[in-house]
C-alpha cells in the first residue's frame, strides 16, 4: 500500500541515549491513525503516515500495514521493529483494555504489547500527549492571536477534532507533567441569551449538552440544526467539514452563524479552562476544525469571549492564545513520553 509521507517540525525532541531504539509512535483519533518512527538519538519523528482507522479491524493491523512502508534497515537486514512504542488515544484510559471512544477500536494493551512483541508499551490520552509537546512547540508550528505563549508555568490545551480534548502540562522544575482529563464532557454554558436559546434548543434533543456536543466534528451538525430551527429554516443533511466549507465559501448564511457561534463558546470554554487550570502560560487550541478557519478564527469573538470573566477579565487578557497549526505535534509528545520514561 502507498501511503503519504509526512515530516513533523523540524526541532530537537531530546537524546534518548538511555531508551533503546528504534520506537514506534501513534497517534489515534476517531477517524485517522498517525504513525511514526524514531530512530536517532534527537528523537526526531520521521516516516509520519496517515491511516483512516476504519480501514483496519484494530491496532496490530494498523501497525502491519505502516511498518511494511518503511524502508529496509541498513545493510540489508530487513524490516525494521520496533522496540518501545507510545500510543496517543482519543478515550479515557483506566486498566488493560482500550475502547477508543469514537471508534470501533477495542483492544487489550498487553496482547497488543506481545502482538508487537514490543519491550515497552506505553498509552496515553491523546491531549495528554498533545499536552507533553506544548514546551517543544516552535513558533513556525503555531499561530497567535497575540504574543505567543510562554513555556513556563502552566499550560493547556483544548482541541475541536472528531471529539473534544482537554489537557494541561505543568512545569515541575525542569521537567514537565501532563494533566490528562475528560473536561470536553464537562457542561456547556450559555454567556448571552442567543446562546441560551441556542443550548434550549439542544436539550430538547439531548439531556446533557456538554462542550463536546457542540464544539467538535460531531457536534458542529447539531449546533447547525439548532441554529437552522430557531430561525425557521429546514436544516439541511450536512457533516462538519461540508458546514465549515460552506462557510468559508459564503455559500450559506447559516453555516456561516453557525461557525460564528462555534468560535464564541469555544472561547468561553477555553476560557473557563485557564481560569480552572491557573494555564497563565497560554492556552492552545488544537485539533483539525479550528486551523481550517483560517484568518475567520482570527476575527471570530473567541478572544472576546475567552476574556468575558467579570471581574477576571485582566487575569484572562494576559493569558496568550494560539492556534497549533501542525497536525503531528502529539507525535512529539508521545516521543517526548518515552524519553522521559513519565
Amino acid at each position: 500500500m502507498s501511503l503519504p509521507i509526512e515530516t513533523t517540525a523540524p526541532g530537537a525532541i531530546l537524546p534518548a541515549e538511555a531508551r533503546a531504539l528504534p520506537w514506534l509512535v501513534a497517534d489515534v483519533g476517531g477517524t485517522n491513525a498517525r504513525f511514526g518512527w524514531v530512530d536517532d538519538p534527537l528523537g526526531s519523528v520521521r516516516y509520519v503516515r496517515t491511516l483512516p482507522v476504519a480501514d483496519h479491524m484494530g491496532p496490530s493491523e494498523a501497525v502491519a500495514a505502516y511498518l511494511a512502508t518503511l524502508p529496509p534497515l541498513p545493510h540489508g537486514r530487513g524490516q525494521p521493529r520496533p522496540r518501545r512504542s507510545a500510543w496517543a488515544l482519543a478515550t479515557a484510559l483506566e486498566g488493560d483494555w482500550v475502547e477508543l471512544t469514537n471508534s470501533h477500536w477495542r483492544f487489550s494493551r498487553d496482547a497488543l504489547m506481545r502482538s508487537l512483541d514490543l519491550e515497552e508499551l506505553r498509552l496515553l490520552n491523546d491531549f495528554e500527549a498533545l499536552a507533553l509537546s506544548l514546551p517543544l512547540l516552535q513558533p513556525a508550528q503555531l499561530r497567535a492571536h497575540a504574543a505567543l505563549p510562554r513555556a513556563q508555568g502552566v499550560l493547556a490545551v483544548i482541541g475541536p477534532g472528531t471529539g473534544l480534548g482537554v489537557a494541561g502540562v505543568v512545569q515541575t522544575g525542569q521537567a514537565w507533567t501532563a494533566l490528562p482529563g475528560e473536561g470536553g464532557h464537562a457542561t456547556l454554558a450559555a454567556t448571552d441569551e442567543d446562546e441560551a436559546q441556542v443550548l434550549a434548543q439542544v436539550r430538547r434533543h439531548f439531556e446533557h449538552v456538554s462542550a463536546e456536543r457542540l464544539l467538535s466534528g460531531m457536534g458542529l451538525p447539531v449546533l447547525y440544526r439548532a441554529v437552522s430551527a430557531l430561525a425557521g429554516v429546514p436544516a439541511q443533511d450536512l457533516t462538519a467539514p461540508q458546514i465549515v466549507e460552506a462557510c468559508m465559501q459564503g455559500a450559506d448564511p447559516l453555516c456561516e452563524r453557525t461557525l460564528d457561534l462555534f468560535c464564541a463558546l469555544l472561547g468561553s470554554f477555553a476560557g473557563n479552562v485557564a481560569l480552572t487550570l491557573g494555564a497563565r502560560g497560554g492556552v492552545y487550541i488544537g485539533g483539525g476544525i479550528v486551523p481550517r478557519l483560517g484568518e475567520r478564527f482570527f476575527k471570530s469573538r473567541f478572544r472576546e469571549k475567552f476574556e468575558a470573566k467579570g471581574r477576571f477579565r485582566g487575569y484572562l487578557a494576559g493569558i496568550p492564545t494560539a492556534v497549533i497549526t501542525d497536525t503531528l505535534a502529539a507525535l512529539t509528545g508521545a516521543a517526548a513520553s518515552l524519553k522521559t520514561g513519565a
